[in-house]
């Protein structure tokens, strides 16, 4: 039989560490070994009961969840960092993620949501609620927007667009598709790309945009 996977939990509400405790003793697969209220507690939890994940809020009075996080890493790397939050800005979400955390859920979500989340960060998986997901796959998107108009700044955004679609090997049909244009204007993207970074074809556009790290569109 398979040992149930060892949590700790920390929140610095007493009814929510009571209430997710049991919620949790319910999921056979998971063991609730401890709790603690604020940051520089949790790190002696863990120091003690070595667990297999830790389930923690990030703002606690003291040391909070990302310093948490960050410090049980450095010690414990084989640990497990599952955030559970009402936040999920930008600030919160990405400064928990530099700390080491593989997961992030909003406090609303189900209780099965969270031991399925338990249950793979600790196969050593990542898990990331919706609203979490989506602001990590924005945050990606726009970088790689920015990163784009810095590599070709003589380039307009729709031309850019074209030129990363081309670099990923689509046709000029295809990318009319995409991007909701007829194929004569995709045409005459091409056209206007290879004036303006002065390339001789098509494959020249291909081979300059992915040495720029560009076509990497699925």
């Amino acid at each position: 039989m398979t040992a149930p996977v060892r949590v700790v939990i920390a929140d610095d509400h007493p009814m929510f560490r009571f209430g997710m405790t049991a919620a949790l003793a319910a999921a056979p697969l998971v063991d609730v070994v401890g709790d603690a209220d604020n940051g520089d507690d949790l790190i002696a939890l863990v120091d003690r009961t070595e667990p297999d994940v830790v389930l923690t809020d990030l703002v606690m009075p003291g040391l909070d969840g990302a310093s948490a996080t960050r410090r049980i890493l450095e010690r414990h790397p084989r640990i497990g960092v599952l955030v559970l939050s009402m936040h999920d800005d930008d600030e919160a979400v990405f400064g928990a993620l530099r700390a080491g955390a593989r997961g992030y859920l909003l406090k609303d979500s189900e209780r099965d949501d969270i031991v399925r989340a338990i249950l793979a960060i600790a196969a050593g998986e990542a898990v990331y609620g919706g609203s979490v997901a989506r602001r990590i796959v924005d945050f990606f998107t726009d970088a790689h927007e920015q990163y784009t108009a810095q590599t070709f700044p003589e380039l307009t955004v729709r031309e850019r667009q074209v030129l990363d679609l081309v670099a990923a090997g689509y046709g000029n049909h295809q990318i009319a598709q995409r991007l909701h244009l007829s194929e004569k204007t995709v045409r005459n993207n091409v056209a206007v790309i290879l004036t303006k970074l002065q390339l001789h074809d098509r494959a020249a556009a291909v081979a300059r945009a992915r040495d720029a790290g560009l076509g990497q569109q699925r």
